[in-house]
């Protein structure tokens, strides 16, 4: 799995999605993160398809909506999930969010695709340790991939140990905290001694800290900048003081408090 490559949350099916992907592919990213509930998958797959480049290059991840899950269900959607990205098989697909009484089903179909070859890795997204541990009980397969929200407001320090205990790897969505962070004075400062943004700094504090990161982005200078993150090292000061900014704040939806 790569450790870097686009998130496309929020971005309008259309040229706009197709638009960000072939700038990303282009610009040299092979990882492509969408959602059935982004209502892009069409977009997604017209530039993976536009791009020229080989499928077996691409990394493309895509998730199962809530309303979706169960074990039926779940191979349904997968398969509305594959027709729209024009695709005959998944990097990784995950359950969107922890429904309670569902994603147990949902794990299972889950792990019947992965069985039946039609996805290369399957994970789950937004899951806590007591969803993993409750999860686990009953999986035949450790999820390889656990999404989350993770930025340096909500590093998520137990939840990363656990999942690295597990043989789970972490991957963080929102790692800008949706732009909140980008005038933050600590992370300025270090980025402003490397002569890069905010945002990049941010990004190879992912990358040192093993996260895998998803940035998005629909400018094309900004997707290329973005990716620029693999020509400097942060010392371990630097890690420490980013660590240090965490409020345990999220700027999306409480897993354990969410209305699914």
């Amino acid at each position: 799995m790569p450790w870097f490559g686009l998130g496309v949350f929020k971005v309008e099916d259309g040229s706009e999605v197709i638009e960000s992907v072939k700038s990303a592919i282009k610009a040299g990213y092979i990882s492509i993160d969408t959602a059935a509930v982004y209502g892009n998958e069409e977009g997604v797959g017209k530039g993976i398809a536009d791009s020229g480049v080989d499928r077996e290059r691409l990394f493309v991840t895509s998730k199962v909506w809530n309303s979706d899950q169960g074990y039926e269900s779940t191979l349904k959607a997968f398969d509305t999930t594959l027709e729209k990205l024009g695709l005959e098989y998944l990097d990784l697909y995950l359950i969107h969010w922890p429904v309670e009484g569902k994603y147990k089903e949902t794990w299972k179909a889950l792990e019947k695709l992965y069985k039946d070859g039609r996805i290369r890795a399957i994970g789950v997204s937004n899951f806590q340790i007591h969803h993993l541990e409750d999860l686990l009980t009953d999986a035949e397969i450790v999820p390889m991939v656990n999404q989350v929200e993770y930025h340096p407001h909500l590093t998520q320090k137990e939840l990363h140990t656990f999942c690295k205990d597990k043989g789970i790897q972490l991957e963080a969505w929102s790692p800008l905290k949706q732009g909140e962070l980008l005038q933050d004075g600590t992370i300025t400062r270090i980025a402003d001694k490397y002569n890069k943004s905010v945002a990049q700094v941010i990004l190879r504090w992912d990358l040192q800290n093993e996260v895998v990161t998803i940035p998005k982005s629909t400018k094309e200078h900004r997707i290329i900048q973005n990716a620029d993150i693999f020509d400097f090292q942060l010392t371990k000061e630097e890690m420490n003081e980013i660590n240090a900014l965490n409020k345990n704040e999220r700027v999306g939806p409480d897993p354990d408090n969410f209305d699914f």
